[in-house]
């Protein structure tokens, strides 16, 4: 007779710092009905990972779910997987915190469960070939990937029912391939054409095995599967089914079946994640050329092509998102600090130590088919977490007060050299070869990035807005689609023109427009700059001046071809949250300069969404629309203030002389589970004043932030 195991292992997680609304939709919507209906039906045995962020929630909020998961382990019916505690991206974080993240994972398992950990769940399947090592360092087992791993190694679909050894160095790991063509059967299909398809699996091999590891999120907290699944129920159904045919189907924990069979071999696999992730990695116009030739394949019944189409590397998202590579080096520098913390003995309090992790979890390091990079409040999150460990590092290694240093070095692995000065209450990270932009302004109590900004940049599926929308792969679909069929605008509205920026969203980016130039035109691109300083290469210097760290950057670029030095000085006080910036522009050639000089400040305060919290004002003026999403242009400004009342963080700015004044959201057209929608980013502060400069003549503007 033939038989198959089914090994179903499902994740759950949510991101550090989501809204906790977020969290209770979904454990309403998917965690808890997947435990009652577990314990509705014994017989069904499956793998649970939960994330450490999602835990410590649970833990909180609710206790009783964890009380009952456990019981469901104390009969058998489930084990609990472990995995990296804040669900980084493994292979990219070092490897004391690998081993610390899993070591944490299994501690708590073993306390709040009551069962030892299992294997490891690794986030988004990222796998690179040196991972066996530090994974059996770490006491790991086995751990699950995709079939699209074995697959870009030569493997056969038919050869790929059961686990493989793999191995690093001598240190060995069991690796379980998990089936693409189930993770979009369940719950896409309905349940017969599911029973079909594990039938057509079944053999007459001892020990054969059908595996898929995916999120539980699926199973009711994507859009529209609460009531496909819940209900109309699915998952009941599917339940039953799976009972009806225990003849022949047997569910099974992995860990179980590690333990009772043998590998089906050994195994050396590529550098992989699953299918869509490595075409989201790739560049947009890459991307929407694989996509496309998947697609014409598949029409022409060449499904066993598909196989030998590999996309990108995870490790291009700090390419292709530079952004996200400012975060990772960050986190790097953290990690650095927090050791050499660690390694004076500050005693039991390891706290620093817990946020670094936190800065670590994966969800604002990439983007694809959900929001990931561009969803601000996971994006501050991670650095407040990542600001929070710095600051409680730099108190065992600069315990004396009001300290301050500055130093030039290329922290973020782009060849050039940036200037970083840190300091008790403030940091600044300045790229002099990138117009001589802020790309980090970190305010350390209150552990906050005001430079965190995307920039608005293609996407592959902004292509496939414009196109009707198909059942993905050409297979029958249940009443629900997966978030992988189709894409549309999250409202149903028809898609605005995207807008794309032509540099990084830095702070103290310098502007050259045409005096007819309007806000319109500046925040839609339509602009253009006559200067040739926002992405130049600037020379940098720094000093001390008595207690005060002076930065300056100088250039002698053109404005509409003719010569003009450009020199931005940036005062720092040891000690103070104040920035002073004093510009010198001269003109050096021999005909006059008649322009527009603007001052450009892309700010990260969460003012999305018309937050009520976020606000922009100016003491004794008109200002329309105090939001900081807003659209709105003042003039003869000589103060403004913008702040955010749920970030305790207010910007005061003095301006010498009195300027305009524009602001506008920088809004990123971005998919979601729901859907393509504008997605805030930050807000874009130009403050501009009119420069009419003779042969020789020199204007000088001065910034007082606090």
């Amino acid at each position: 007779m033939k038989r198959l195991f089914l090994g179903l292992a499902l994740h759950s997680h949510q991101p550090v710092g989501n809204f906790p609304s977020v969290f209770a939709e979904a454990y309403e919507k998917a965690y808890l009905p997947l435990v009652a209906a577990l314990e509705r039906h014994p017989t069904i045995r499956l793998s649970l990972h939960y994330s450490g962020s999602l835990l410590d929630w649970l833990r909180e909020h609710r206790p009783d779910f964890i009380k009952r998961v456990a019981a469901l382990a104390a009969r058998g019916q489930v084990e609990l997987m472990g995995g990296a505690y804040y669900e980084p991206i493994l292979p990219i974080i070092p490897d004391r915190d690998k081993e610390g993240q899993i070591r944490e994972m299994q501690e708590v398992v073993a306390r709040d469960f009551g069962v030892p950990a299992q294997g490891l769940w690794l986030a988004e399947r990222v796998w690179e070939p040196h991972l066996p090592k530090a994974l059996a360092q770490a006491g790991v087992p086995w751990t699950v990937v995709d079939d699209t791993h074995f697959k870009l190694a030569g493997l056969e679909e038919q050869e790929l029912c059961g686990y493989f050894l793999t191995e690093e160095e001598g240190y060995t790991v069991k690796v379980f391939p998990s089936s693409k063509a189930l993770r979009y059967h369940l719950p896409w299909h309905e349940v017969p054409a599911v029973m079909a398809y594990l039938q057509s699996l079944a053999s007459e091999e001892v020990g054969a095995i059908a595996v898929m590891g995916d999120d539980d999120e699926k199973f009711g907290s994507w859009p529209r599967t609460f009531r496909h699944c819940w209900e109309e129920g699915w998952v009941e159904s599917f339940f039953q089914a799976l009972e009806a045919n225990a003849a022949w189907l047997t569910t099974i924990p992995l860990g179980e079946y590690a333990a009772r069979f043998p590998a089906r071999g050994r195994v050396y696999l590529p550098n992989a994640s699953y299918d869509e992730m490595l075409e989201w990695a790739l560049p947009a116009s890459q991307g929407q050329r694989l996509h496309q030739l998947k697609e014409r394949l598949a029409q022409e019944g060449r499904q066993d092509l598909l196989p030998h189409l590999r996309g990108g590397f995870w490790r291009h998202f700090l390419v292709k998102y530079p952004e996200s590579n400012a975060m990772h080096k960050k986190m790097l520098r953290v990690h650095h600090k927090v050791y050499a913390a660690l390694e004076r003995g500050p005693g039991r309090d390891q706290e620093g130590l817990r946020d670094l992790w936190r800065g670590q979890c994966n969800c604002p390091y990439w983007h694809g088919v959900f929001g990931g990079l561009y969803l601000s409040d996971v994006r501050t999150a991670n650095y407040r977490h990542l600001l929070r460990a710095e600051s409680w590092a730099d108190a065992h290694l600069h315990p004396q007060a009001g300290w301050l240093s500055v130093s030039h070095e290329d922290y973020d692995g782009d060849g050039d050299r940036e200037v970083l000065v840190e300091g008790h209450s403030q940091n600044l990270y300045l790229a002099p070869h990138l117009g001589g932009g802020l790309v980090e302004w970190d305010l350390r109590q209150a552990a906050h990035n005001l430079a965190s900004t995307v920039a608005r940049r293609p996407e592959a599926y902004h292509a496939l807005l414009a196109r009707p929308q198909g059942d993905g792969e050409g297979v029958v679909r249940a009443r629900v689609k997966s978030i992988h069929d189709g894409l549309a605008m999250k409202d149903g509205a028809p898609p605005p023109v995207p807008v794309y920026d032509r540099q990084r969203r830095l702070c103290l980016l310098e502007r050259f427009l045409s005096p007819g130039t309007t806000l319109e035109q500046f925040g839609r691109g339509q602009h253009e700059d006559l200067g040739d300083f926002a992405g130049g290469g600037f020379q940098a210097e720094s000093e001390q001046e008595g207690a005060a760290q002076v930065i300056r950057l100088r250039r002698e670029g053109k404005v509409a071809g003719k010569g003009l030095l450009l020199e931005k000085s940036l005062r720092l006080q040891p000690g103070s949250e104040s920035l002073e910036v004093a510009y010198l522009l001269r003109n050096d050639g021999p005909a006059p300069i008649e322009t527009v000089f603007g001052s450009e400040w892309n700010l990260n305060l969460l003012g999305g969404g018309r937050n009520p919290f976020a606000y922009f004002v100016i003491p004794g003026g008109q200002v329309k629309d105090p939001r900081l999403d807003a659209w709105e242009e003042q003039r003869e400004v000589a103060e403004l203030a913008l702040g955010n009342r749920g970030l305790g963080v207010e910007l005061r700015l003095r301006l010498s002389p009195p300027g305009r004044a524009w602001r506008f959201p920088v809004n990123a057209l971005s998919s979601s589970e729901e859907g393509v929608e504008e997605v805030y980013q930050g807000t874009c502060l130009l403050l501009a004043w009119p420069l009419a400069l003779g042969p020789g003549e020199e204007a000088h503007f001065r910034l007082d932030w606090a």
